[in-house]
């Protein structure tokens, strides 16, 4: 029986609810019963102080909305890391932001390989103090050129995009035959991101009836010619 080391995921968050039912579920739910991976969602507000548990505040300077504080978040982190030495777990910290680096799948497959532990902090509100990008060496990464009303799914997004590519969650059939694949492939040299973009796909049934209409699969696709099919792959491929 092959044996594979355990991804961490934590995540920082003021609404833990909405995450903890994602990763039981699925893929990710197989995942952790097999202890591949393990995901810890941390309520920011237990760390806290006050009788109100307070994470927010105004900003500094003026302007609409509120900020999460810096300590709370802080506190979180050190928990996080008190049952670790350092050099022992590897450990990547990251605010998501709208304003952050584009995350894309050469970053899944590198931080799948470099790292035991990822620490996602998810924003709320006009966003995070500043300083804990400084303090905690944390980088900031966004899941696209929009805006969200909070962090917590851009953690769903990554967490997905990386956990599946850990030893042992998928097997490395699927993997290979799926979009953007062939770019974590030196030997591939994709020049583009059309090039790791996956052919169309067709399941049961062979004739789909709608409105009249008739959608049938491409013949080739039945036709068990393993070198046509491929060829028919490649050419349909984005």
């Amino acid at each position: 029986m092959l044996e594979y080391s355990l991804m961490r995921f934590d995540i920082l968050s003021v609404t833990p609810q909405a995450l903890e039912s994602y990763f039981d579920t699925s893929v990710l739910g197989r995942a952790k019963e097999r202890g591949l991976i393990s995901v810890q969602i941390h309520n920011v507000r237990n760390w806290a102080k006050g009788t109100y548990r307070q994470v927010d505040d105004r900003p500094y300077g003026g302007g609409a909305g509120m900020v999460l504080m810096a300590e709370p978040i802080i506190r979180v982190i050190e928990h996080v890391r008190s049952k670790d030495k350092p050099a022992e777990v590897r450990t990547k910290i990251i605010v998501l932001s709208a304003k952050g680096k584009p995350f894309n799948q050469k970053m899944a497959h590198g931080w799948a390989k470099k790292y035991q532990r990822l620490v996602l902090i998810s924003g709320r509100y006009e966003g995070i103090d500043e300083r804990v990008l400084k303090i905690l060496h944390a980088e900031e990464i966004s899941i696209g050129p929009y805006v969200l009303t909070d962090g917590d799914a851009a953690a769903m997004v990554i967490i997905s995009a990386i956990a599946r590519l850990v030893p042992g969650v998928i097997r490395l059939d699927s993997l290979k035959e799926e979009s953007h694949w062939n770019l974590l492939l030196k030997k591939e040299k994709a020049a583009s991101l059309k090039q790791g973009l996956e052919y169309p796909h067709y399941t049961r049934p062979e004739v789909l009836e709608y409105k009249g209409k008739k959608y049938a699969v491409p013949k080739i696709l039945l036709s068990g010619n393993h070198k046509k099919i491929a060829d028919w792959r490649e050419k349909h491929s984005p």
